[in-house]
């Protein structure tokens, strides 16, 4: 085994971590494949890319409303009992899915009901997780796990798709939904399996008036956080909204099936999988990666808008997974590092909110630019964000007043053993 590999799954060497990371890509594996079914559900539907971009928008509008709530719940109770809770809630929408879709009584508002509802449990489930991965491994690993967190999610983004295009090409979406409401048992289970006794467990926030109010005063002071948070909700909002794009490029662009549209995904799940690793081997994040990653993401998805053909659409797509998860890494470390303790529940709903909380704005913006003009459009609109995201994060992470403190090194082996 490499060292550069070693580095890579560090995190791995923490019991606790071990059984989330195991339970974790059960259940996002079937949380994957539930994303794909219902949206191609709704195209098979409504044939309408704007009734997609709606799915995606309603999956996380509840991150956008009701995303700071769930990051002050993170604060004031056991991040692990909350998740507990969480995964077991995340159920019962599939469960609900399936019922009508297996009866054929399916309507396009029913499944935007149930996105809906499950979508809101999110909101407090998401900014949880997010928080919770510090606690696992502490602040000398932090960059690592996040790193490997996105190489859960990216893993399942190859295994959940793909077996969606399986049961979807054999028996029909309802048995995605089955599927999905029974991976939740394993993270529930690898939560219960935890030692509560070797968590790092953030001191809980006090209950006050104003505590949300508390937490945007705290990261509007505070550069080192607000400015990496307006970068992401730039890309997040105009960039990342390949939930829409790739199922609209696949049929329309490129005349393909489920199976183009599983292609294209796995595509952007393996090349995310392998930035996530390369992210957590390189074991720091700063205002230069942060740059470097957004500038890559806006070329890359210049190129994507401009392959003729699905064959050569792949592999660009899974340069742009691993330049997306690089970005998006980079700026989740920084904040977990520099954000007190009892305010990181609340800061990482924030970057919730700005990662999959803006796309009820850029997911039917970018359905309508596909519809009214060609999916690449779309892509044109994503490169634009990561470029002006390059340039914005060049001017200030990278200045002395911000550069020199946003960098954040793990410290070697050697130092971690002697503190």
């Amino acid at each position: 085994m490499s060292a550069a590999f070693r580095r890579s799954v560090d995190s791995l060497s923490v019991p606790n971590y071990r059984r989330y990371f195991a339970g974790q890509i059960v259940s996002l594996s079937g949380n994957w494949m539930q994303m794909v079914a219902e949206i191609w559900l709704v195209l098979e539907l409504t044939e309408s890319g704007v009734a997609v971009g709606m799915t995606t928008a309603l999956q996380f509008l509840p991150i956008l409303l009701f995303g700071a709530w769930g990051g002050l719940l993170a604060d004031r109770f056991s991040k692990r009992r909350v998740l507990m809770v969480t995964q077991a809630l995340m159920a019962l929408p599939a469960v609900a899915l399936f019922a009508v879709t297996a009866s054929g009584a399916v309507e396009v508002w029913m499944v935007f009901a149930l996105v809906f509802v499950r979508g809101t449990v999110n909101a407090v489930d998401n900014p949880t997780r997010q928080s919770f991965a510090i606690e696992m491994v502490g602040p000398s690993r932090v960059v690592n796990a996040v790193s490997l967190n996105s190489v859960l999610v990216h893993s399942a983004r190859l295994v959940g798709p793909a077996l969606a295009g399986i049961l979807i090409a054999t028996a029909g979406v309802a048995p995605c939904f089955a599927v999905n409401s029974l991976t939740f048992v394993a993270m529930i289970f690898a939560l219960w399996r935890m030692n509560p006794a070797e968590l790092n467990v953030a001191p809980l926030a006090e209950r006050e008036r104003g505590a949300i109010r508390a937490g945007l005063r705290y990261v509007r002071q505070t550069p080192e956080l607000a400015v990496p948070l307006a970068l992401m909700a730039l890309v997040g909002t105009f960039g990342l909204n390949f939930q829409v794009i790739l199922p609209l490029l696949a049929r329309f662009s490129f005349e393909g099936g489920a199976s183009a549209y599983a292609m294209l995904v796995a595509a952007m799940g393996a090349g995310s999988v392998i930035g996530a690793l390369a992210t957590g081997a390189h074991g720091r994040t700063d205002g230069r990666l942060i740059a470097g990653a957004a500038l890559a993401f806006g070329v890359l998805a210049l190129l994507a808008a401009a392959m003729p053909s699905l064959a050569l659409e792949v592999p660009v797509v899974a340069l742009l997974g691993a330049s997306a998860v690089t970005f998006a890494a980079a700026i989740n470390s920084s904040l977990q590092l520099s954000v007190e303790p009892q305010m990181r529940g609340r800061v990482m709903a924030l970057y919730s909110v700005v990662f999959l909380g803006s796309t009820p704005i850029g997911g039917p913006l970018a359905g309508w630019l596909a519809e009214a003009y060609d999916p690449r459009v779309a892509l044109l609109l994503a490169a634009s964000a990561g470029l002006a995201a390059a340039w914005a994060a060049r001017v200030t992470l990278m200045r002395p007043r911000l550069g020199g403190s946003s960098r954040q090194e793990i410290p070697s082996r050697r130092a971690r053993s002697a503190a």
